[in-house]
């Protein structure tokens, strides 16, 4: 154990603070206030796992991790925090980076089925109640049930309105869904799209053994999510990170306890995940974070105070980054009170008081040991890059897109034939039957009263013909009545199906009478 391969974090001339290993799948938390050197950390961080063969994925909130991709400069402050460290071996160099972004503008689009997404998550996003989240779960089982694939929110909306107006009858055995259930689903729909969730879901969804690559010399690829457009949509991008990390946790196989993680994921401006999140949700977050670490992967939140983070989820993250906190208000003097009692206290300062006088690039820091067993917090310089500090140009992002490994995988989107297209073919389909009747109708309608206008013609013609036949009969010779004359010459004039039935059932009946 005691042997275990570590790296360095930070120091301070005589003490210094690395993280073990193979316990960095115990997750993590990096917190401070706006300015005190969060994104160095994380950027720190994500470069010795890439270094040690730990694939990372990282959103970059502010733009800056792009520099992750290549060499920093030298600089007179990076010296001068290498001397007070201690470091004597340090090169600049940049890491082996993959670009990602939803919007498709800044990275490789990302996308997701509606179908892989799922009911669960996807009602908790839309924070549905208990009666609309069963009517969601019965949409995806008649989905299933009728062999149509929900892709995108097109297929899902087809569905939704399919069942309100033709589909209704096939849930019946199910208890049935509510119109009013179906009318909230397609609002909150409305809401996710505007946000532009259309683009995260369709084809061809991502393969998530495409964020634990490595590259030829053994160096874990990074993966930055660009979310700068993202995080403006903060339910999106609370919506994206967690079904990538419950996607993870539904996929990996078990691996025990590794000589280092299969994966290390950084969630920065975590808060976002929790703030105003149903209970139902937090629990699947804390559940994901309880067990994904059997499957080999680490998780780091990112965030400005421990207190943003929920104490079922905050007991599981062994490895502890504590940049400087603000006590200006008495809730903030509470959020450093509560970050203080999360450490394994130092008999050689107060970690409370500390905590508000820590300058830029400086933290507190408490991680796990091989036997994973908290370490005495430590007050120490975050150790420099080796990459660049702040983002790349425009320039040299397109240079690093076009020689992507995963340049042409996901470019182009394919809309293949799913829920929305076969429920439009079967609505145009009934359209065609219902116009094809419709028209059976009106042209039994018309040749009733083509008949009906012949049979009255007729008939009058056969009138006249009797009354001309009454006035030339000869003298003495037995006389046709108008009557017989008006059916002999109706009967024979009238071929038509419709006039048979005429003869025989109102004309006919006269005769009957005559008789």
């Amino acid at each position: 154990m005691s042997d275990a391969p570590t790296f360095l974090i930070g120091g301070n001339g005589s003490n210094q603070a690395s993280m073990t290993l193979r316990m960095a799948n115990r997750h993590g938390l990096i917190a401070g206030a706006t300015g005190t050197g969060k994104t160095v950390t994380l950027q720190t961080l994500a470069e010795h796992f890439s270094r040690n063969g730990v694939p990372v994925v990282l959103a970059d909130v502010k733009g800056d991790l792009s520099g992750l991709a290549t060499a920093g400069k030298p600089h007179a402050k990076i010296d001068e925090r290498l001397l007070k460290i201690g470091i004597k071996e340090y090169v600049q160099q940049g890491r082996p980076v993959v670009f990602w972004d939803l919007y498709a503008q800044q990275g490789h689009p990302v996308r997701t089925t509606i179908s892989e997404f799922g009911p669960l998550l996807l009602s908790s996003v839309l924070d549905l109640n208990d009666a609309q989240t069963g009517a969601l779960y019965s949409v995806f089982k008649l989905a299933d049930d009728q062999g149509l694939l929900l892709l995108d929110l097109k297929d899902l909306s087809a569905m939704l309105n399919w069942l309100k107006d033709e589909g209704a009858e096939l849930l019946e055995d199910q208890g049935g869904v509510s119109a009013a259930s179906i009318a909230a689903i397609q609002r909150r729909l409305l809401v996710l799209e505007e946000q532009g969730a259309e683009k995260f879901f369709g084809e061809p969804a991502i393969d998530l053994q495409d964020l634990m690559r490595c590259d030829f010399g053994g160096q874990g690829v990074v993966s930055v999510l660009d979310s700068t457009k993202l995080i403006q949509e903060p339910r999106l991008y609370a919506l994206f990170l967690l079904w990538l990390i419950s996607e993870l946790f539904e996929q990996l196989p078990e691996v025990g306890d590794a000589d280092r993680p299969k994966l290390v994921f950084f969630f920065d401006e975590a808060h976002l995940l929790f703030d105003e999140a149903p209970k139902v949700l937090v629990d699947k977050i804390e559940q994901v974070v309880r067990l994904i670490r059997s499957k080999g992967v680490g998780i780091y939140f990112v965030t400005q105070s421990p207190s943003d983070v929920p104490d079922d989820v905050l007991a599981q993250l062994g490895n502890r980054v504590q940049h400087a906190l603000r006590a200006f208000t008495p809730k903030e003097q509470k959020a450093v009170k509560v970050a203080a009692e999360t450490f394994r206290p130092n008999p050689a300062f107060s970690t409370e008081e500390v905590i508000t006088q820590l300058a830029v690039g400086e933290a507190l820091v408490s991680v796990l040991d091989a036997n994973g067993i908290p370490t005495v917090v430590e007050r120490v310089l975050i150790a420099p890059p080796s990459s660049r500090i702040g983002p790349l140009t425009a320039e040299e992002r397109a240079s690093y897109m076009a020689r992507s490994p995963l340049k042409g995988r996901y470019e182009q989107a394919v809309d293949r034939e799913s829920a929305h297209e076969l429920l439009q073919k079967k609505t145009n389909e009934r359209q065609q039957q219902e116009n094809y009747d419709t028209l059976l109708k009106e042209r039994a309608k018309d040749m009733a009263k083509e008949d009906a206008a012949r049979l009255a013609r007729e008939a009058a013609e056969a009138k006249s013909a009797a009354r001309e036949a009454k006035a030339s009969a000869p003298a003495g010779r037995p006389r046709q009545s108008a009557m017989d004359a008006l059916v002999k010459s109706a009967a024979r004039s009238i071929g038509s199906s419709v006039g048979r039935q005429i003869i025989r059932g109102v004309l006919g009946s006269l005769l009957g009478k005559r008789r």
